[in-house]
């Protein structure tokens, strides 16, 4: 079986995303087939943990995974913003390579690695398929690897994207809280960012439809 995505941990609180127009329950939001667990800002920042199923190890060179046996949430909630499904998750690393080579070895099925520059600066990506959902993995520039304190440092989540039914609509429900729709890498498909007025600890992009490809286009 291939790794798919089971469950993301958030370090945000249910309220915030609640407020955002999306369905909460508990502490967890149903988004698609994976489940956001909203463990709030005192366990971290951003994107904390995932947990996959099928996966052959945990260590992700530095990616904090469980392994999990549960199946996918047997119904996900129409959210009020227009929310549908995840597109996909971005990891920064500064030695994609090894990271790659990491990923590879749990299990994670790479479908390519695009050696083109994207307009954030990032020289090279590769991208894995987890089930429905795509991880990014995208290779930190020079400088932000010098700034960082080198090459040997983990690698580590950095954001999200989420697809919508109608990305008009949704910018228009969510108002100042997100970016105008504009072009995305993708041809043919159009994004929006949700902004630091929004709550959120972490980078959230709101797309169209199509196949994911390259995804880093998100500030």
């Amino acid at each position: 079986m291939s790794a798919e995505l089971d469950e993301l941990a958030i370090a945000d609180e249910p309220a915030t995303w609640a407020t955002l127009g999306f369905v909460v329950e508990g502490d967890a939001c149903v988004v698609g087939g994976v489940r956001i667990r909203l463990v709030g800002r005192e366990v971290g920042r951003g994107l904390v943990s995932w947990s996959l199923r099928g996966i052959e190890r945990v260590e992700l060179d530095g990616l904090p995974t469980t392994r999990s046996d549960a199946g996918e949430p047997s119904d996900a909630p129409s959210h009020p913003n227009g929310v549908t499904t995840l597109d996909h998750v971005v990891a920064i690393t500064p030695d994609l390579d090894r990271t790659v080579a990491a990923l590879q070895a749990a299990g994670l099925d790479l479908r390519r690695i695009r050696e083109q520059p994207t307009p954030a600066g990032a020289p090279r990506q590769a991208f894995f398929r987890l089930g429905p959902v795509i991880l990014e993995v995208v290779q930190e520039p020079q400088e932000a690897i010098a700034a960082g304190g080198g090459p040997d440092r983990p690698a580590f989540f950095w954001g999200l994207a989420l697809r919508v039914a109608d990305i008009d609509a949704t910018v228009a429900a969510l108002g100042e809280h997100v970016s105008p729709a504009r072009p995305a890498v993708q041809p043919g498909r159009r994004i929006a960012t949700l902004r630091r007025s929004a709550g959120l600890g972490i980078p959230v992009a709101l797309m169209t439809g199509g196949r994911a490809r390259s995804t880093h286009d998100t500030p």
